[in-house]
C-alpha cells in the first residue's frame, strides 16, 4: 500500500466505530464496509492528515487514489474525494482515465455525485475541448454512472450552463426506467430551474420525461 495511504488509513482506524459502522452500511444498502466515522468525522481526519503530511505529488496523484478505491471501507474513497477537491486544479488531459476509473468502480450515489459536479464537471470546463467527444463516448457506454455523471456535470455551472448540450443529453436519456438516471435528469432540470424556470418548462413539455424527472424538474417552479 502507497505510504501516505496507509497512515491516512491507520489514522481513520484509531476512530472504529462498529455501531455506528453498522447504522452506515445499512443506509447504504449493505453495499460497502465501513469504519464509523461519518462524513464530518472522516473529513476532519483528512484535513489534519493534510495539515501534518501536506498533499502528494501531482505525479503520485493517480496511484494515491487507485489505492484508496482498492480499501474495502467507504471512507477511504470519501477521502479521495477530498483529495480530489484539493487537487482538481492540477489536472492534466490524462487524469479523465482516472475519474473514468473511479465512477466505474464501487459507484454509488455518494461518490458519483461529488465526482460528476466537483470533478468531472470542472475537468469539461478545463479541456473544453473533449467535452462532446467524451460525453458521445459515455453514454454510448450503456454504464448508468458514466451517463449519470454526464446528466449532472453542469450542477453548479449556473449562468454558464449550455443548456443546448443539457436538453441533448437528456433527450438521448430519458427513454428509460432507470431510477438513477431519471432522477439525475430532474436533479438537474431543477437546478437550471432557478436560472431559467420557462426554459425548463419547454422541456419538460417538449420530451417524453419520466414522472419522477419531470416529478423532480418542476418541484420549485412556481414556489416563492
Amino acid at each position: 500500500m502507497n505510504h501516505y495511504v496507509a497512515v491516512l488509513y491507520e489514522e481513520a482506524l484509531q476512530h472504529r466505530n462498529s455501531e455506528e459502522a453498522v447504522r452506515l452500511a445499512n443506509y447504504m444498502r449493505n453495499q460497502f464496509e465501513f469504519i464509523g466515522l461519518r462524513a464530518p468525522q472522516m473529513k476532519e481526519v483528512f484535513k489534519q492528515h493534510v495539515k501534518t503530511y501536506g498533499l502528494p505529488a501531482k505525479e503520485d496523484l493517480q496511484m494515491i487514489i487507485t489505492s484508496l478505491w482498492e480499501l474495502e471501507e467507504r471512507e477511504m474513497q470519501t477521502s479521495g474525494l477530498y483529495l480530489l477537491d484539493l487537487m482538481k486544479k492540477q489536472f492534466t488531459e490524462d487524469d479523465l482515465q482516472l475519474l473514468e476509473h473511479i465512477i466505474t468502480t464501487k459507484p454509488w450515489w455518494d461518490t458519483i455525485d461529488h465526482i460528476a459536479k466537483k470533478h468531472f464537471g470542472y475537468y469539461l470546463e478545463r479541456f473544453p475541448e473533449h467535452r462532446q467527444q467524451i460525453i458521445d463516448r459515455w453514454i454510448a457506454s450503456d454504464n448508468i454512472w458514466l451517463i449519470r455523471s454526464c446528466i449532472l456535470f453542469q450542477l453548479g455551472y449556473k449562468e454558464r450552463t449550455d443548456v443546448a448540450m443539457l436538453e441533448d443529453i437528456i433527450s438521448r436519456n430519458c427513454h428509460t426506467d432507470e431510477f438513477f438516471i431519471n432522477k439525475a435528469i430532474g436533479w438537474a432540470l431543477r437546478e437550471y430551474a432557478k436560472q431559467n424556470p420557462e426554459k425548463v418548462l419547454e422541456i419538460t413539455d417538449k420530451l417524453p420525461l419520466s414522472n419522477l424527472s419531470r416529478r423532480e424538474a418542476l418541484k420549485h417552479i412556481g414556489k416563492k
